[in-house]
Order: C-alpha cells, then structure tokens, then sequence
C-alpha cells in the first residue's frame, strides 16, 4: 500500500495568535461574509499569497519556464474573475482580500439573489440545494469562475427550485421594488393560509366523525354482549 503522506495545512495561519486589531477584523469579515470559522479566512488569505508570492518570484526570473509560468498564473487569475485581461504580474499584488472573498459560491449565491442573507446561501450550498451547470457543489468556499457564475442555479430535483416555495416568495418580497408586487405577494400568502386553514378544518372533522362511528360502534358491541348475558 505504500508509506502513508504527511498531511500539511492548505492555509497559513497567523503568526501571533492574539492580536486584537487583528482578531476584531476577522470577527467582521466572518459576519459580513456569513463564513464558518476564522479558518475560512485564513484559507481565503492563503488563495492570495500563494498568488502573490508566486508572481514575486517569477517576476525576477527571465527564463522560458518562468514566462510560462507567469502566462499559466494570469490565465487562470483572469478566469477566476480576480484581473482583468491583459494584466501583468505586478497587477497581482493589486488584488484585495475582500476580492477573494467575492468570488467565493456562497458570497454569489447571496448576490445573485437565491438566498436572503449570507448565512441561508451557505446552508443552500451544504444541504446541496445548488448546482453550477447543472451539476450540484456542496462546497461554500469554491471559487466561482467567469464562465461558470452565470450558471450559478438550484438542482432541479430540490424543492427550492419551485417558484412557490416559501423562502422563494420571501425573498421576493424583499428584493420586491414597488407596492404593487408586495401587495401580490400578500395575496398570495392570504390564498395559502386560509387553504391551510380550510385543510386543517376537514382533517378535525374527518377525525371526529371518525370517533363518533367508533363510539357508537363500540357501545352497540356492548348492548349486544349485555343481552347475551341475559
């Protein structure tokens, strides 16, 4: 089977662990942005360091394999959504934290309105509500490329997908701009209690008919079995 790896963390951490400037911007970030823990943004620093460590050292080499190097870094900076075409290495170190951040799924699925707040588009994502190009991803921290965040979407099969559904007509209601569509909307919420309501009222009196032919069934058993007894 082989010698097993040796497992090495895929994010730097801080290098002091109790700086408070530091410790009061991260508690921001994490409610801002909905994240799990602080180690979701250690991972998310991580993405731009490597990036920017990486042109650091390729912009003092001059060789062939440096330049390729360096193309392969941009290309896929710039499918990534983080620079624009025909940047250079030193538009690398112009990236911002926050930009990371922004190309993350769940911070797409909030902006592109599946999801009323930041924390609801990473429970979408975990219970695998969301799909990209069809195919589910359960992971928040993906980084959304170009191509792929016009394709941002729910799976078919989920009940989210269903115009209807509840946290879809609140987040209509939100998102809704003139009286007249919060008026619809209300209506629409009136329609569906009051249909509850009505299916509430059959089901009770099912249930008590049912008792009531039970009762009598019951007492008529014991009439029969008090004359017998005679």
């Amino acid at each position: 089977m082989g010698d097993p790896r040796k497992l090495r963390k895929k994010y730097y951490t801080p290098s002091h662990p109790w700086q408070g400037a530091r410790i009061l911007e991260e508690n921001e970030i994490v409610k801002a942005y909905g994240l799990k823990n602080k180690k979701e943004v250690w991972r998310a620093r991580s993405v731009l360091k490597n990036a920017t460590l990486q042109a650091k050292k390729l912009s003092v080499g001059g060789n062939e394999q440096s330049k390729k190097e360096s193309g392969q870094l941009l290309t896929k900076l710039v499918r990534l959504g983080l620079l624009k075409s025909g940047a250079g290495l030193g538009d690398v170190l112009g990236i911002k934290f926050e930009d990371v951040l922004n190309r993350r799924l769940q911070t797409l699925v909030y902006k592109s309105g599946l999801a009323r707040t930041a924390k609801q588009a990473r429970q979408f994502i975990v219970h695998g509500h969301i799909a990209i190009g069809g195919k589910p991803v359960d992971a928040p921290s993906h980084l959304v490329s170009m191509d792929e965040q016009g394709k941002i979407g729910f799976i078919p099969k989920s009940s989210l997908s269903d115009k209807e559904h509840p946290e879809r007509i609140e987040l209509k209601r939100d998102i809704a701009k003139d009286k007249g569509e919060k008026e619809i909307l209300e209506k629409k919420d009136e329609k569906r209690e009051a249909d509850k309501k009505r299916a509430i009222k059959r089901m009770r009196m099912k249930t008590r008919a049912g008792k009531s032919s039970f009762g009598k069934a019951w007492k008529k058993q014991d009439k029969n079995k008090g004359e017998e007894g005679k």
